[in-house]
């Protein structure tokens, strides 16, 4: 060890260390850091050590050192400790270990993190098929991102609601959703919300439409709602679907209502 990094203070070794490749050495300094209960960077060093030795291999070990970090409730370390110890639990498909995770994240409640926990909680529930559960998380994180300056994992919730929302048939909720993100969203969000709200959109024209058939319209505006009907449904990757309302029109009992249809089948022809 040259006299400059005799001088440094032992965090900062341990970074350079880490820097250079040097990861058992990195793991020692923080290593004795992190077991002195009394010690100032206590936290820090924690985070750092599990970082290091997920790096070399040693999950368990990468575990305990977070365990350490979280136990001190330092409002930033224990913060990361947490979400560190969450992610790893997500990528092995340990869903019920990282969901604990994650609460501890919103246990230790750093503005930074909480509104990122409740988005891996609203996702977790939402792999489980907890719907409510989601929802309630996914608006959660829009809440917190939006209050606490995480504008952007705001709008992710949203977006990712929006598109729950809208597998499950709710195009009209989900495009209350997206009108209130665009309200906080930062700039380069915005186009893909707008995105996501002109399809919720079509959705709901798309149920109009169908309503108003099925609400006995007179001839000709039967005719238009099953026209517009059937030309929105492909822009939705449903062509079957628009297939089987022009034949529903151009098969119609009512005769009057079946050559207005026709008309409008062979007008592009």
């Amino acid at each position: 060890m040259t006299s400059s990094e005799l001088e440094t203070p032992p965090l900062d070794t341990a970074r350079l260390l880490a820097e250079r490749g040097d990861l058992d050495a990195a793991a020692r300094i923080l290593g004795e850091l992190a077991a002195d209960p009394d010690g100032a960077d206590r936290a820090q060093a924690a985070v750092g050590l599990a970082v290091v030795l997920e790096q070399v291999g040693d999950v368990e070990g990468a575990r305990a050192a977070a365990r350490t970090a979280l136990s001190t409730g330092h409002p930033e370390y224990a913060a990361q400790a947490a979400c560190h110890l969450a992610q790893g639990f997500e990528r092995e498909g340990r869903d019920e270990q990282a969901r604990a995770a994650w609460q501890a994240v919103l246990g230790v409640g750093t503005a930074a993190y909480v509104p990122l926990a409740h988005l891996a909680l609203a996702r977790l529930a939402t792999r489980a098929e907890l719907l409510e559960e989601a929802e309630k998380e996914f608006r959660a994180a829009m809440e917190t991102g939006a209050r606490g300056g995480e504008e952007r994992v705001g709008a992710h919730a949203a977006a990712q609601l929006a598109e729950l929302m809208m597998e499950h048939a709710e195009p009209g909720a989900a495009a209350e959703v997206l009108l209130d993100a665009l309200e906080f969203a930062p700039g380069d969000e915005v186009p893909g919300l707008r995105v996501q709200l002109g399809i919720a959109h079509l959705e709901l024209a798309c149920a109009e439409f169908a309503e108003s058939v099925e609400g006995g319209a007179d001839a000709q505006t039967g005719a238009l709602a099953i026209e517009l009907l059937a030309r929105t449904l492909p822009l939705r990757g449903r062509a079957e679907d628009a297939g089987r309302v022009w034949s529903y029109g151009l098969e119609h009992e009512d005769e009057t209502l079946a050559a207005e249809v026709r008309l409008r089948y062979h007008r592009d022809a």
